[in-house]
């Protein structure tokens, strides 16, 4: 399960551009909380300690408890808005949610074990076709990553999603066919050599899919 993330805000008391922007320079970040079937409520967050969960990848597929008007609300993160030109965050939507509410959320995908793949060993590369993965899972079960192991891999050989291991209850949004994630190719040396010309339709196989 990905790491439960907190955040400290205080209730926004007035709305507008001109509150927004008083904020900013204070080192403020304008938020909202909605959903659940409740009034959306106006927030304010540290900017720095938001950017700092920005930044270790996980912010957006992780449930954060946001500490504002005297309770801790389960969040989920939604949106990010950045300034065109600086990048500072702008404004953040959360979705309110219960413990057990199913959600779909993207989760990165970690490749383990290249050492004890044969492929990769003869010079494969290794081709991925999808770095992250959208899941069907309850929020109290989000993982922080999926990981698939290349071991006993063979160049010409790929992933698919069947190689998943999930949580309980969860399941992939694609679910009408066994799509792939990723393949082992051979670098145009070794095909030369070898005549090898087997590979080429698995690494291309996603692009038929989409």
């Amino acid at each position: 399960m990905s790491d439960q993330l907190t955040l400290s805000a205080e209730a926004r008391e007035r709305a507008g551009k001109g509150a927004s922007r008083a904020h900013r320079r204070a080192g403020r970040v304008p938020a909202v909380i909605y959903g659940d079937k409740q009034q959306p409520l106006p927030i304010h967050l540290e900017e720095k300690a938001l950017v700092k969960m920005m930044a270790t990848g996980q912010f957006m597929n992780s449930v954060v408890m946001v500490d504002a008007a005297g309770q801790s609300i389960r969040t989920l993160p939604k949106d990010v808005q950045f300034h065109p030109v600086t990048d500072r965050p702008m404004h953040v939507d959360f979705l309110r949610i219960s413990e057990n509410e199913m959600l779909q959320v993207f989760v990165p995908v970690l490749f383990v074990d290249e050492e004890e793949s044969p492929g990769i060993k003869r010079g494969g590369v290794l081709n991925v076709v999808r770095h992250e993965i959208e899941l069907n899972v309850a929020a109290s079960s989000i993982p922080a990553n999926l990981t698939l192991s290349l071991k006993g891999l063979e160049v010409g050989e790929a992933l698919h999603a069947s190689a998943l291991a999930l949580p309980a209850g969860a399941s992939t949004v694609i679910d009408d066919r066994d799509f792939t994630i990723a393949t082992i190719v051979a670098p145009s040396a070794l095909k030369s050599s070898e005549g090898d010309t087997e590979e080429a339709p698995a690494a291309t196989e996603e692009a038929t899919e989409e």
